[in-house]
């Protein structure tokens, strides 16, 4: 039966004058049916109040006591267990698990993992690969958002946003587009108006249950994860009532030296869609408005950080709920120079300011009803919001551009669930699904202000973009398996499953050039003639870009069916599966600039898969595991569009083709109990095709293009180790990957363009990331603390088509902190330190006869592409957790 343990906090009485007779007695406090360490249990004599312990990270405790005594050990979600002190010095105290009181069930498949000790028995259990952080390693953690507590996994490396937070995980080297991400095993899809990836500095880390990383995928899970799957759990319904505020603020470092700066957004429709969309869409001054472009300086309040979560079971346990919801306002930026960029001219370096608003509203429900012991519903939903106004600025020595930008992106999923025994015996088990889910971003109103030194351009002073898009994803799947146990050691189980999925996205695009209006051979002056960006007088072009191929319906249809077997024995387990997945995938352009507006892609994909589990010793056991996955294009990489974006423009790829890859993990694990491991193994994948944005020179301007690059190889070693002694725990994770990919590069040869062969690794991947964490919790106090730091080594982060003139990003480290400090009462105060080291993010191009002739910033020899700093940033609040009431739940009557 599978084990949960809820993380509980304790309070260490004050010690009392002892008599002569006392003694040191030493012990530890055990789950009574698994025999793992018990963290944070309350031990003291019964009839004293003041003589006491908490069990500490390992589960053991030391107590003065005299023989007769009676110990008493409390520890939420346990029963009160007690014990009589003979003449042994060293003891254990078993505890029995509140949670069995509850229906079978209400158990069966309950490990929500919110422990360390629960994540590590998922970790056991799971059947491939797997990576967890409980909710309360998350609660710990130096990291408000999913996007950076991920990056302290093993494996796992981050892109980080405009603040320096992470949004997009890489697992293994293999780019964010490699991976999916789920809710609550709902595929989410993404509010990126480019691509799949979705951004996880949209879900507050507060509001999980668990954090999984699957590095292997079966049959049963969906194939699109080379590089593997990422599954958000959510708080779910607890066995007993649960109720938990938070309530946090901080500031950046980055604003004790630069104003903030801020506007105020307008959210409305373009001018063209205001007018309905006609054919003849002139426009005018007047259809645009002025007030966005006014700049506020000033010192920006503090962050607030904000949650509220409420569960409960009612109807005699069948009924269980739980509400949850979280808001998080963060005033951000980034100092950036930029020295060189291959294939632009530049005059001098460009400083870069940035200030960025955020804002992230997260809030889930969840309903589970048991009708019988062999029938359950389940009703989920969750909505994402993540709003942020962005002010750039940049001046180099002859140029000065502005970037005022708004965007809303937001997630909304609904699905209903069925969970049936078909028979008495519960061998035969049928679960389905239904879910609705909604991705949509809004950029509206962007606006680029161009100046020549320090006066308004008098061609192209300015544009204005509309962008928006919507993805309307419906899927239905439907899952059987048959279990025949013929004993306590030998279990055989087949299942088999089918998914539909049918997917719609609509984008627009809309573009207006504006010119100076003051007429010829006059110069708008800044400081002389303006102040703000609203007082520059600028005039439309008649006609905006609306028919560019990025207004466009796309839609996708993937049809997926899988067959897995499994067999456990005493000490061997094997399993074997395949799937197979269907797609149809294709667009259609709103204003076609050729005479087919249509594009379409289908293609089918076998994916085989399977694993073994042998146990070497207590504890011990050796995993092996191999899967076929994909990775299909994003909707708008195979449109034929051409835009200007952040550096670069940027260009479709109709003819892109999606990726395969065949994938391959041993891995030595060892969990000697409590939270403790150990693992280490290796991992290896041959990717056909693989998909990157690169470099293109085309005559004077160069691009970046998705593009297929042959066939790539990636492998590498990783290592996990979790160590707790009584007061401190350490946790330490290494990765080492290497790939190599070969492309043909242009290079200059005399005064003619040659095609050389060049080899270089995956873009985004580091050959080095490491994180290592020092977890205090003295006896005395109620205290724990944390010391985090994270390594990631050097990286390749733009693929050029010229030889030697790719982009990479040094290595750098990064050093976190956080304290929480925990009453009886349920009462917790907590600080949170990020990013105190502020190692600046340095990104160069190597050594050669082309850069040795640019004048610029070096770096070990090689030539600064840019430098960007983030600022440190600390939190404090305040916690409060409900105790759970201790009345024994009816357990609902047998069928």
């Amino acid at each position: 039966m599978p084990h949960k343990l809820t993380l509980c906090f304790g309070f260490l009485f004050a010690l009392v004058a002892l008599p002569m007779a006392a003694r040191s007695v030493h012990g530890h406090v055990r789950d009574s049916r698994s025999g793992e360490d018990i963290i944070g249990a309350v031990v003291r004599i019964k009839g004293s109040t003041g003589r006491g312990a908490v069990s500490g990270l390992d589960g053991s405790f030391a107590i003065e006591a005299e023989s007769g005594d009676v110990l008493v050990a409390t520890c939420l979600g346990y029963h009160t267990a007690e014990l009589t002190l003979r003449e042994e010095t060293q003891l254990v105290i078993a505890m029995t698990d509140a949670m069995h009181e509850l229906t079978t069930l209400v158990v069966e498949g309950r490990n929500a993992g919110r422990t360390d000790v629960g994540a590590r028995r998922i970790e056991m259990d799971a059947v491939g690969v797997v990576n967890v952080v409980s909710a309360r390693a998350l609660e710990l953690s130096p990291d408000l958002a999913v996007g950076s507590a991920i990056g302290r996994m093993s494996g796992v490396t981050v892109e980080r946003n405009a603040g320096g937070e992470g949004r997009y995980a890489l697992l293994r080297g293999m780019d964010k587009r490699y991976n999916h991400t789920t809710v609550g095993g709902i595929k989410l899809p993404s509010p990126d108006n480019k691509n799949r990836f979705v951004p996880l500095d949209m879900f507050p880390a507060e509001m999980l249950d668990r954090l999984e990383v699957s590095k292997s995928l079966t049959a049963a899970q969906e194939g699109d994860g080379i590089g593997g799957a990422i599954n958000l759990e959510m708080k779910d319904a607890p066995a007993e009532r649960q109720l938990t505020a938070s309530l946090a603020t901080g500031y950046n470092a980055q604003h004790l030296h630069r104003p903030f700066q801020s506007f105020a957004p307008f959210t409305g429709p373009s001018p063209y869609e205001a007018l309905g969309r006609p054919e003849n869409y002139a426009v005018g001054a007047s259809d645009f408005t002025t007030a966005n472009l006014r700049v506020r300086e000033a010192t920006p309040p503090p962050d607030l950080n904000a949650g509220l979560s409420y569960g409960d079971r009612f109807v005699g346990g069948r009924l269980g709920a739980m509400v949850a919801a979280s808001y998080l306002r963060t005033y951000r930026g980034k100092e950036s120079n930029l020295e060189y960029q291959p294939g632009t001219s530049r005059h001098g370096t460009e400083h870069r300011t940035y200030s960025a608003l955020q804002g992230r509203l997260g809030a889930h429900a969840k309903l589970d009803y048991r009708i019988t012991n062999r029938h359950r519903l389940a009703l989920y939903g969750c909505f994402a919001d993540m709003r942020e106004t962005e002010v750039r600025e940049g001046a180099d020595n002859a140029e000065s551009s502005a970037r005022l930008r708004h965007t809303v992106q937001q997630i909304a999923a609904a699905t209903l669930s069925g969970l049936h025994y078909a028979l008495p015996n519960r061998s035969l088990r049928i679960s389905w699904s239904g879910s609705v889910a909604q991705a949509q971003s809004n950029t509206p109103d962007e606006a680029q202000i161009h100046l020549i030194a320090t006066h308004v351009a008098s061609s192209g002073a300015a544009t204005r973009r509309w962008q928006h898009n919507n993805d309307l994803t419906l899927t239905a799947r439907a899952d059987v398996e048959w279990t025949r146990q013929w004993n306590s050691n030998n279990k055989f189980t087949l299942s088999a499953g089918a998914l539909v999925r049918d997917r719609h996205r609509t984008s627009f695009f809309n573009e207006f050039t504006f010119d100076s209006s003051t007429g010829v051979g006059r110069l708008q002056e800044r400081g002389e003639h303006w102040q703000t960006y609203d007082q520059i007088q600028m005039k439309p072009r008649r006609y905006g870009n609306i028919g560019d191929p990025l207004n466009y319906d796309a839609t996708e249809q993937i049809g997926a069916a899988y067959a897995m077997g499994r067999y456990e024995a005493a000490r061997w387990e094997a399993s074997a599966g395949l799937r197979v997945e269907h797609t149809r995938q294709g667009y259609t352009l709103h204003f076609a600039r050729t005479a087919n507006p249509n594009g379409e892609q289908r293609y089918a994909d076998p994916l085989p898969s399977a694993t073994a589990k042998i146990a070497l010793h207590k504890g011990a056991r050796l995993h092996i595991s191999y899967y076929r996955s994909v990775d299909r294009p994003g909707f708008f990489e195979i449109v034929p569009y051409t835009i200007i974006e952040e550096d670069y423009k940027e260009k479709g790829n109709p003819g892109l083709r999606h990726t395969v890859a065949d994938c391959a993990d041993v891995r030595y694990e060892w969990f000697p109990g409590g939270s403790r491991q150990i693992m280490a193994g290796v991992f290896f994948k041959n990717i056909k095709d693989p998909i990157e944005m690169g470099l293109l020179n085309e005559g004077q301007d160069t691009y970046l293009r998705p593009m297929n690059f042959g066939t790539a190889r990636n492998l590498g070693f990783e290592a996990d180790v979790a160590q707790h002694f009584r007061w401190l725990g350490v946790k330490a994770n290494y990765t080492f990957t290497h790939s190599r990919i070969a492309m043909d590069k242009r290079t200059m040869e005399g005064n003619e363009i040659a095609v050389r062969r060049q080899t270089r690794p995956l873009c985004g991947q580091a050959a080095h990331v490491a994180n290592l964490a020092l977890l205090v919790k003295p006896t005395r106090g109620g205290v724990e603390g944390q010391v985090a730091l994270n390594y990631t080594g050097r990286r390749l982060a733009e693929i050029s088509n010229w030889l030697d003139d790719d982009i990479w990003e040094r290595g750098y480290f990064q050093l976190d902190l956080s304290a929480e400090k925990a009453w009886t009462c349920g009462v917790a105060l907590f600080a949170k330190a990020s990013n105190l080291l502020d190692m600046p993010v340095v990104r160069y191009v190597h050594r050669s006869e082309k850069t040795n002739a640019v004048r610029g910033e070096r770096t070990g020899g090689h030539l600064v592409e840019r430098r960007e700093h983030h600022g440190q940033s600390l939190v404090v609040g305040v916690r409060y957790k409900l105790n759970p009431r201790r009345t024994k739940q009816q357990p609902p009557k047998q069928p």
